[in-house]
């Protein structure tokens, strides 16, 4: 859409210079010459037929001027030269005169028939490059995602077809604002263009350079109106005012741009209120599940304290409201235990404080934390004699294995089997625990490390932290853990651990010197 036809889909106009002139004159001069040896015989008509199939010919590329001329170029040299008598413009007979105002006839209907033809097919020309460069346009925009993509789109259409430079400014709460480009230079941009573009969102007209409104601005301005939204203002700096068939076509460009943007941006909004809904879903969820959580052991010992203060009990039951005090009580703790990990996880002030420790003390204080626990099953521990002692957070990793253990005691069918191994092979250090039961679907897989993530076939309570707060502790090993479904039936978590840290060895280095 400029008058560059290198440059645009709409081609300047073909003007010939005085070389086409030429040129015509160059041809009906080589036709005479050609045609010299029949000026002596009477067959001086047939140089006529034959001058006027050059004319006609040169028609059908040539514009008008150019045939025109060749056509007086060939009435007057045929007349002065093979019209007896010779070398005169005297013509006696009436045929031969007919016949010198048919060049000027013919070639001026030739020439009024080929520009017409020539006129058509330009016209199908601009025609086919302006559907191509909406289409084009169209594809581009169905295919960008995001408001940013879909300006890029519209900025290469706008100035690569019209040969301009193009300014965007999108509404937020009510006001306009610039939205970058490398191509603008910023000094351009001032308040006063700003003011010129709301002025136009606001009255939702074109304005700006070559209208009735800010005449003297150095853009024109065009409002992106949705049928829904204004999203915001084109601003387009061309040299010159843009013509009536480029006017049409970049009007659909501002439409299909006005569209594209009100998709976007009604899609940011549904985004926005999806993710309000499921925030305030997962706030109502998660505030339940941990007054649920809270309750019950408080609950339990409330009861269970009550009973024991306004009755009197034996010696055997009294041991079992105690036993039932202590167990909620460590149910209350390990919520809030799991809570304040959370919390130190997110805020970054988690950090291994490594040191050598033997892993048999670690498995074996686990198991006796949870020996209540493990008494439906039958736990099988596996620790290689040989192992050697490893560089860990001992704290942590006691916080890593009582959760995977206390996890597999909540999904394993009792009876079952219960498996911890450790291992160490290439310079890591391997720990799986593996329960028999469920296996996971591949969605449980990809989100149990998650936050709040809670399988749907488990029976245990919790708020869903236990295995997020387990993989923080891992990482925070520089380690990685991953999860398995078994063959037979269940899951399989295993943990990789380097036995040796850089930052510890840079540390010991500095140290030692």
């Amino acid at each position: 859409m400029t008058d560059n036809p290198k440059t645009g889909i709409f081609s300047s106009r073909f003007f010939f210079s005085i070389n086409h002139y030429l040129l015509s004159v160059i041809i009906i001069g080589i036709t005479v010459i050609i045609c010299a040896p029949l000026s002596n015989s009477q067959s001086y008509h047939v140089v006529s037929f034959i001058l006027l199939f050059v004319v006609s010919f040169l028609a059908t590329f040539m514009r008008m001027g150019s045939v025109l001329l060749a056509a007086a170029l060939s009435a007057i040299v045929w007349n002065f030269f093979f019209i007896p008598p010779h070398f005169t413009f005297h013509i006696d007979k009436v045929e031969d005169i007919l016949m010198f105002g048919m060049f000027f006839i013919i070639a001026l209907l030739n020439g009024i028939l080929t520009t017409r033809v020539r006129r058509q097919k330009q016209l199908a020309k601009e025609r086919e490059e302006r559907t191509s460069a909406l289409f084009l346009l169209t594809k581009g925009l169905s295919n960008a995602s995001g408001i940013d993509a879909v300006l890029n789109v519209a900025r290469d259409g706008i100035e690569n077809n019209f040969s301009c430079q193009s300014v965007y400014f999108l509404q937020n709460d009510n006001k306009l604002s610039l939205v970058t480009s490398e191509n603008q230079p910023e000094k351009e941009l001032n308040e006063d263009v700003l003011q010129q573009a709301q002025w136009a969102l606001n009255h939702s007209v074109k304005a700006g350079k070559f209208t009735n409104s800010f005449s003297e601005a150095d853009y024109t301005f065009y409002p992106l109106m949705g049928t829904r939204l204004n999203t915001g203002v084109v601003a387009i700096k061309s040299g010159k005012p843009l013509k009536e068939d480029q006017e049409t076509i970049i009007t659909a460009f501002i439409t299909l741009i006005s569209n594209a943007l009100e998709r976007e941006y009604l899609g940011e909004l549904a985004q926005k209120a999806r993710f309000l809904d499921e925030s305030d879903k997962l706030y109502k969820a998660l505030f339940n599940s941990i007054s649920h959580e809270l309750r019950i052991p408080v609950a339990t010992i409330m009861g269970a304290s009550d009973t024991l203060l306004t009755s009197e009990h034996s010696g055997k039951d009294q041991s079992v409201l105690f036993s039932e005090i202590f167990t909620a009580s460590l149910r209350l703790n390990r919520l809030i235990e799991n809570l304040l990990n959370m919390s130190r996880l997110e805020s970054g002030r988690i950090s291994a404080h490594l040191d050598w420790y033997d892993i048999n003390d670690l498995v074996n204080e686990v198991s006796q934390d949870l020996k209540d626990e493990l008494k439906p099953f039958s736990f099988v521990v596996s620790v290689p004699d040989d192992i050697p002692l490893v560089r860990i957070d001992y704290g942590l990793m006691i916080h890593v294995l009582y959760n995977l253990v206390f996890n597999a005691t909540q999904h394993a069918p009792a009876a079952s089997e219960i498996g911890l191994s450790v291992s160490h092979r290439s310079d890591e250090l391997i720990i799986e625990v593996e329960n028999s039961g469920a296996s996971f679907s591949e969605q449980d897989i990809k989100n149990v490390f998650k936050k709040f993530f809670r399988v749907e076939v488990s029976r245990a309570g919790g708020l869903g932290l236990g295995l997020s707060i387990v993989k923080g502790f891992v990482e925070a090993h520089n380690g990685k853990i991953s999860v398995n479904n078994r063959k037979g039936g269940g899951v399989k978590f295993t943990i990789s651990i380097p036995t040796s840290s850089p930052q510890i060895e840079n540390a010991k280095m500095m140290q030692y010197d």
